[in-house]
């Protein structure tokens, strides 16, 4: 199995070395040092388990192993390769499989059990016999074999990780390295993770596993153990090792033997005064609640009743209801059939009388990533309606009683899961509630923070005689509890003291009767046994030449994006129909056009020849008349009001001064608030008067017209005879919306993957990053391109416009100006931290761009300075030249080389600064 590898990577090293070194590592997040001169060996070929407190370094050091963080000071050699050096890096890369905290952090919500497998086949390069091969088999180990087309983010968090650890294994790696991948996993599927980690290190036993982990029962395990705290080292040895030195049994004891004194104390056990029942009716009360999704029972006929000051805990596996019953009892969904009542009153969602009595902690995290950590608990203080001092004097508490006051002024984003979650159980504290109902509150959290929770929720219960509803996964919690409730597929399986439970399932301990009742109910914690898909499976892989890899790579994440965008229905509406109700709205409601100018006259002379005047202008399509004005204060006032945008003032004498051939003045007073308006009315009164001095000329004598035209002009209009503006909108409008949709979508791809984690995917594949952002850009430009289409054939066949120029010179023009702007969106997306601040960043700079700068409005050469210059630096500017002769002066593809170059050059260039900008490591 060593030599089942592809040609790239055995140009590594021929003989992997033995063990894993790190000398003198130190790391820091914004001047906080998380990492203090660390320095450790770890042997090849074992299985090794990191332990220690949130916040201590874990997965920092984990990350810099595994190449997938910078590493900022000291050195590190990964199975022989030096991490420093890029090309040694990125070549290892291909025999490493690297998980992220969180469930199910590196799949794809929308993607398919295998899909996503697939998906993780095709960026390690394997051929589709091979990836077939083993993904059967690792659904066939994993139980997940009924689910292969269920999506993602449909599964419970226990099958998620199964997925997680199929992702990472499709390629059967060298070095497999877990973040804490059981955490917020059920005890059964905790050990049926665990089964089939066993499984595969059996099938191929020169695997190194490395797994930091929230519980100490799972580091038994383990043969290595390295115990962190504070960013350093307290042990690095075997496991038995480290239990003989210490002289303890259990790995919790000798991790808390290694502590320092103060930090010892901190996590001695504790004493839970026995509950007392005070006889007041039941806080919470649950008769037969039933909750359905569509034809699915997430709740099935559940009933308890909850005592005053009673801890109740909630177990059961992954998505067996317990979160959704939560949600019931808080109104947050609403009750399909049953009853739940709160202090004796019904579970209403308008009920703010009673929710102001609860705190909710939800199991994801559920505070704003914008606001610090002082902020978030202000806010909520707020929202409770403290007051000012109160307020102020709660956060203050919360602050110290989570120990958060290192933490106050920074930002949920940077901080531990553990550190997130107990600012959560804060906020949900900071009305000093009498109900706390917590969703897997300690998800993640380090023993010593779990029983510092604790020791407050006791207090909470004992003292103040607050209601505890809770859920956990942990054992030692739920034997905690006054009385737990056990659950699986959205039923009760049994209910009592955890003594009861123990007994009822004729167990040794709480967890043996948690799996004993989850087996009688159906489940199986083995792994299933595939021994003739694992020879399959370890079949050697079809070597592929190094040119077809980079092709199977980019096209790795161009399916995958391309199969996400045609299942998100939004996206997909708005990319081919933004354009097209940008197109239309455009052409129909934006028109210079002008058909109907309102005009009135102010006419002094009351003669023949100021009659026909005014007759000139009633004559015309272009002008309406409306009220006659008497003088010429009434006609200003018409005008000052908006109720016409022309007044023709004809003075008195006008007729005499005509026919003795002195030239007579008219006044035209057209309205100037809109001066693009105005000129245009203007140019239509020049053309109604020029038409009228024509007439006169072979109407009077020519001694009398002799001086009134000299010359007689004719205009005609080139291109767009008919001098209509549809015909230059709608050009434009597809510049507009060409760049406007395609580049606001393109700009979500990269920081959306930053914002859920799974970009951790390409920091830990072989793929490059151009290989990434190549297979980003193209399911948007095919996108695009269809847009194009639709958007030219409805010009011309819905608004009439004809394409007198070549289909075919447009066509260049309009592909090289989508790569252009999609490459423009993935150059935004590689620098911002936010989606929000992605799409908005990007619908500004195209709009004023491509409004302003393009030609659009007024022709770029009655620009000057440095305007002039910014229009020529953006793709918008070329592409409407190549729109408008396209379209209206029927020019083809050797009138357009010079803006093929330019619009080539700008997708080259955005490119290029995408790439820069994305770095293959995180920092």
């Amino acid at each position: 199995m060593a030599q089942n590898r592809p040609a790239e990577q055995c140009r590594v090293m021929v003989t992997p070395p033995s063990e894993i070194r790190v000398e003198g590592v130190c790391h820091a997040y914004g001047g906080h040092d998380v990492l203090h001169d660390v320095s450790l060996t770890l042997p090849a070929g074992q299985t090794i388990a990191f332990v220690g407190p949130d916040g201590v370094g874990k997965s920092t050091l984990l990350g810099l192993i595994a190449g997938v963080r910078h590493l900022q000071t000291g050195t590190i050699h990964t199975l022989g390769v030096d991490i420093r050096n890029k090309a040694e890096r990125e070549a290892f890369l291909t025999r490493l499989a690297f998980m992220p905290q969180g469930l199910g952090k590196n799949l794809y919500p929308t993607l398919s059990v295998r899909e996503n497998i697939d998906f993780f086949g095709r960026l390690f390069a394997l051929d589709a016999p091979t990836r077939a091969s083993r993904i059967t088999h690792l659904l066939e180990a994993t139980g997940l074999a009924p689910f292969p087309n269920r999506p993602a983010g449909q599964l419970s968090g226990g099958m998620k990780q199964k997925v997680s650890l199929c992702c990472a294994l499709v390629h059967n790696p060298d070095l497999l390295i877990l973040d804490e991948p059981t955490t917020g996993v059920d005890p059964l599927s905790r050990r049926q993770f665990w089964a089939l980690v066993d499984q595969m290190r059996a099938e191929r036993p020169s695997m190194t596993v490395i797994v930091s982990t929230a519980y100490m029962d799972e580091a038994e395990r383990f043969s290595w153990l390295v115990a962190m705290n504070d960013g350093r080292i307290l042990a690095s040895a075997p496991t038995a090792d480290v239990k003989k030195q210490t002289g303890t049994t259990t790995v919790e004891a000798a991790y808390t033997s290694l502590l320092p004194e103060a930090d010892q104390k901190e996590i001695s056990d504790f004493t839970i005064p026995p509950y007392q029942d005070d006889g007041s009716p039941p806080v919470i009360d649950a008769e037969n609640l039933t909750r359905q999704f569509g034809t699915f029972k997430a709740v099935d006929n559940v009933s308890f009743r909850i005592r005053r000051g009673e801890i109740f805990g909630f177990l059961g596996s992954n998505g067996c209801g317990k979160s959704t019953t939560m949600k019931m009892l808080t109104g947050l969904l609403d009750i399909t059939s049953g009853t739940a009542t709160l202090f004796g009153r019904k579970v209403t969602p308008g009920d703010m009388s009673t929710r102001m009595r609860i705190g909710y902690m939800s199991q994801g995290f559920s505070l704003y990533e914008e606001l610090t950590v002082r902020q978030n608990l202000m806010l909520q203080a707020e929202l409770f309606r403290l007051s000012g001092a109160e307020a102020r004097r709660r956060v203050a508490k919360m602050l110290s009683d989570f120990r958060l006051e290192e933490q106050a002024d920074a930002r949920p984003t940077g901080l531990p899961l553990g550190i997130r979650q107990r600012l959560q159980l804060a906020a949900a504290c900071i009305n000093a509630p009498d109900i706390l109902i917590l969703d897997e509150p300690t998800s993640g959290v380090d023993p010593a923070a779990r029983d510092m929770f604790w020791k407050h929720l006791v207090a909470l219960s004992r003292e103040q005689h607050v209601t505890i509803f809770v859920s956990t996964h942990f054992m030692n919690e739920a034997a905690r509890c006054d009385r737990i409730s056990l659950m699986d597929k959205g039923k009760v399986l049994a209910m009592g003291t955890p003594e009861e439970i123990i007994q009822e399932a004729h167990a040794a301990t709480l967890e043996d009767a948690f799996i004993t009742f989850l087996e009688h109910a159906g489940n199986s914690v083995s792994a299933a046994s595939t021994p003739q898909q694992a020879q399959t499976s370890t079949a050697p892989a079809r070597e592929i030449p190094a040119w077809l890899r980079w092709f199977s790579r980019c096209w790795a994440f161009a399916r995958r994006e391309a199969v996400e965008l045609t299942r998100d229905r939004l996206r997909l509406m708005f990319a081919i129909l933004g354009p097209t109700i940008l197109l239309l709205i455009s052409a129909y409601s934006v028109s210079f056009d002008i058909n109907t100018i309102r005009y009135t006259v102010a006419d002094y002379d009351h003669t023949h020849a100021s009659r026909e005047l005014a007759e000139q202008f009633r004559g015309s399509r272009y002008f309406h008349e409306t009220a006659y004005s008497p003088d010429r204060e009434t006609l200003e006032t018409r005008i000052r009001q908006g109720q016409v945008a022309l007044g023709l003032d004809i003075p008195d004498g006008f007729g005499r001064d005509l026919a003795a051939g002195r030239n007579p003045t008219v006044g035209v007073v057209i309205d100037g608030a809109m001066p693009f308006l105005s000129a245009n009315v203007r140019a239509y009164v020049d053309a109604v008067l020029l038409t009228y001095a024509a007439s006169l000329q072979k109407a009077l004598p020519a001694s009398t017209t002799a001086g009134l035209m000299p010359i007689n002009i004719v205009p005609r209009f080139a291109y767009n005879q008919e001098f209509r503006s549809i015909y230059a909108m709608t050009p434009g409008t597809i510049m507009l919306a060409l760049i406007l949709i395609p580049t606001m979508l393109t700009a979500l791809g990269v920081v959306r993957e930053k914002e859920i984690g799974s970009i951790m995917n390409l920091y830990a594949s072989p793929a490059s990053s151009g290989q990434y952002l190549v297979g980003k850009l193209l399911p948007y430009v095919g996108l695009a391109i269809l847009a194009y289409l639709v958007l030219v054939v409805l010009s011309v066949t819905v608004l009439g416009v004809p394409l007198k120029g070549s289909f075919l010179g447009l066509t260049v023009g309009a592909v090289l100006y989508i790569l252009a702007c999609t490459g423009l969106g993935l150059l935004i997306s590689t620098f911002v931290s936010s989606q929000v601040a992605a799409i908005f960043g990007t619908a500004i700079i195209c709009l004023i761009m491509s409004a302003n700068f393009s030609g659009l409005l007024y022709p770029i050469s009655t620009l000057t300075g440095a305007t002039y210059y910014l229009a020529k630096t953006f793709p918008a500017s070329w592409f409407q030249l190549i729109c408008l002769g396209s379209f209206t002066k029927g020019l083809g593809v050797g009138s357009f080389l010079s803006m093929y170059a330019a619009l080539a050059t700008f997708a080259a260039v955005y490119m290029l600064g995408a790439r820069l900008f994305l770095k293959k490591q995180d920092s």
